[in-house]
């Protein structure tokens, strides 16, 4: 964004005494995403400004939607906040002397824009690659996981029914309607290096060989994927089947072995492996905690996969800059 001119506001907002979580968090991504590589991703597919009202630049309607996205407000509830609060107005950039909030319609079009074109992939898959290059994301060992993502389950709506492509699973004891989230994790780093999205029905391990890397060699994941080895997607492939998987067995099967020095042994490994499986948890802390996504925003796989790409995409960078991977000011 280009510089403007300080008003009393700024001064005055600059003399306190202690910055929020909301200034640190927005002070971080504004510094560590490279707005200029993520508008060259969006120009060829923005309107073209040749009939009708003149757009609005493409950085401004980016950052609305990133805030829309990071604090998980609708339409509305993001247009009123900006204009609500100095931090959201500071990280747009905007000075109401000369521009106001674009409005929850313009906002709306512009994300269908990003889902159509599958913008968010385009970061998630250009941000992995940077963290690659840089020596950020350690090759060689993932572990994979998946968490229950809840959706709305009333049929109090105009269609009398549920979201289609949503469903039902049973966790523990309890039922829930939704979708999951498939992610791969680097083992070394933590860092998210694949994700997809299915119905909550479908099993974790038949997602499992979507998310392993080309030159894994080991992949770590709880007792749900237990026999993953065995399934012909892995078994059918030279590399996948070449892997080492090192799956934490269910405890009813460990209690099973005589009290010794067997059953702590086994205790030990599964310990071991769980110390590593544990980085994927802050993947998932990020995802729910941080950006606040426990229930889906829209209805339809495409458009909450590209809520949560750009929502792990900005985890990786989030991660990388509280690690000191880039400079954060």
């Amino acid at each position: 964004m280009g510089l403007r001119q300080q008003t009393f506001t700024d001064i005055e907002y600059a003399r306190r005494k202690r910055q929020t979580k909301r200034d640190e968090f927005l002070k971080i991504m504004d510094e560590i995403i490279p707005w200029e590589e993520w508008i060259a991703y969006i120009k060829p597919f923005y309107f073209d400004n040749k009939v009708g009202r003149p757009a609005r630049g493409i950085e401004v309607m980016l950052r609305m939607f990133l805030l829309q996205s990071w604090f998980n407000l609708s339409d509305e509830a993001i247009e009123d906040s900006i204009y609500d609060s100095y931090a959201f107005r500071l990280f747009m950039g905007l000075d109401f002397m000369s521009e106001q909030v674009p409005d929850a319609t313009t906002l709306c079009k512009f994300r269908k824009l990003l889902v159509d074109n599958g913008i968010a992939e385009k970061f998630f898959i250009a941000i992995t690659h940077c963290l690659e290059e840089h020596g950020h994301m350690m090759r060689g060992c993932t572990v994979v996981d998946a968490t229950i993502i809840e959706a709305p389950s009333s049929t109090k709506n105009k269609d009398k029914s549920r979201d289609p492509e949503m469903h039902q699973t049973k966790k523990g004891n309890q039922w829930h309607f939704g979708m999951k989230t498939h992610v791969g994790v680097d083992a070394g780093t933590g860092y998210i290096h694949s994700v997809t999205v299915t119905s909550a029905n479908e099993h974790d391990i038949t997602e499992a060989h979507n998310l392993i890397r080309e030159d894994d060699e080991v992949v770590y994941g709880d007792s749900g994927y237990t026999g993953i080895e065995k399934r012909e997607e892995i078994a059918s492939d030279p590399q996948k089947s070449a892997i080492e998987y090192r799956i934490n067995r269910r405890p009813s099967k460990i209690n099973k072995i005589p009290e010794g020095l067997a059953r702590e042994f086994e205790q030990y490994q599964e310990r071991r492996k769980s110390s590593v499986r544990a980085k994927v948890e802050y993947t998932f802390l990020l995802l729910k905690r941080q950006f606040g996504y426990t229930k889906t925003v829209y209805r339809g796989m495409k458009k909450n996969l590209h809520r949560v790409q750009i929502l792990l995409c900005s985890a990786n960078l989030l991660m990388c800059a509280r690690s000191g991977g880039w400079r954060v000011a």
